[in-house]
């Protein structure tokens, strides 16, 4: 027995707008969902300041300056505020290790669940329910040319259940699995003291498949770089200002994804993030940004903050929330995240 699975365009309808990208062309649009509430709190622009767990995920490159252990982990019941959507969540746990003479080693694995979907077969009869989910676990490595250059590449396995399915033969199962990488690359106090570079690219892979190979999907190819200025740094204040641009190279051909890299580049307008972060005593940041993504409607301001605690002259732990403008079916979405580092 068929089954319809009108739930995809659902959940495609409700991705697109909770987060900084706006493309129709691809698949598993929640590997552009960007953890740490630190990052979103300053407008998503994080690619060439990350500093810490997140680093896996937002520039490989970037992680190989790490040299303590870090963890970090996220939490976020999108669109927790619409009515109607309340078991949809987001969870990202990381961690990154330095090695000496060997680099930088991290692993984080990201998951989402679209909650309860609804079943009916090809007359309209109700089946039942089951749940709709995804998950993209991770390893990276980070290693450090020089004194001011680091590289860095992430693995990514990404398995997606969008359905029940009926075994390999069913030709409207809802399984689908693939793999990608990221490459990033920071350089630091580029001409200027304080003024560092990042650049990822984002979701290197073949296309993922649900029901046959000639309807396969593209991965959201993601190209983005960055600037980041630490305007201040002193015993008592830290200021920094970052922006960064990013763009989904997609299209509605079958080009490879080495071939997007160079022709995908028209349509939408790039994405732009603007932020900024204090920090005073390294105990309390407040954080500010801007998000301008004319495609997917996302235009305007986001804020937060995050606390800071260091024991036993070792172990820094840190908690930090932020609000995020989320287009036309909430104002904001809101996330808080945790790291441990020592």
């Amino acid at each position: 027995m068929k089954r319809k699975y009108i739930f995809m365009a659902l959940i495609v309808a409700i991705l697109v707008p909770a987060s900084v990208f706006a493309v129709s062309q691809s698949a598993l649009i929640f590997l552009l969902i960007e953890p740490s509430s630190r990052a979103g709190a300053m407008g998503a622009a994080y690619v060439a300041q990350v500093d810490d767990a997140y680093a896996g995920y937002w520039n490989p490159g970037a992680m190989a300056f790490n040299r303590k252990t870090q963890f970090a982990w996220m939490h976020s019941n999108w669109f927790g505020d619409v009515p109607g959507i309340n078991d949809m969540y987001i969870e990202y746990i990381a961690w990154n290790q330095y090695y000496e003479d060997t680099g930088n080693l991290g692993a984080n694995v990201i998951f989402i669940t679209y909650g309860k979907q609804d079943e009916y077969d090809e007359d309209g009869n109700f089946q039942g329910t089951f749940m709709s989910w995804e998950i993209a676990p991770a390893v990276s490595y980070g290693y450090q040319l020089d004194e001011k250059t680091g590289v860095g590449l992430t693995f990514k396995f990404i398995y997606s259940d969008l359905g029940p399915g009926q075994g390999a033969s069913d030709e409207t199962k809802g399984q689908g699995m693939s793999y990608a990488f990221d490459i990033g690359f920071k350089r630091k106090d580029l001409l200027i003291r304080g003024f560092d570079i990042g650049w990822n690219l984002h979701n290197i892979g073949p296309n993922i498949t649900y029901m046959d190979e000639s309807q396969s999907d593209q991965l959201p190819l993601n190209w983005r770089m960055g600037i980041s200025y630490r305007a201040l740094e002193s015993q008592y204040n830290k200021f920094t200002v970052n922006a960064d641009m990013s763009k989904v190279l997609a299209t509605d051909t079958d080009e490879a994804f080495y071939e997007r890299i160079f022709t995908a580049w028209g349509g939408d307008y790039p994405i732009i993030n603007f932020g900024a972060e204090y920090v005073y005593l390294d105990l309390l940041s407040l954080r500010a940004g801007y998000i301008r993504d004319y495609s997917g409607d996302i235009i305007g301001a986001s804020f937060g903050g995050g606390i800071h605690h260091t024991f036993k002259k070792m172990y820094k732990v840190s908690f930090d929330f932020a609000f995020q403008p989320a287009g036309g079916m909430t104002e904001y979405n809101k996330t808080f995240s945790a790291k441990l580092e020592y």
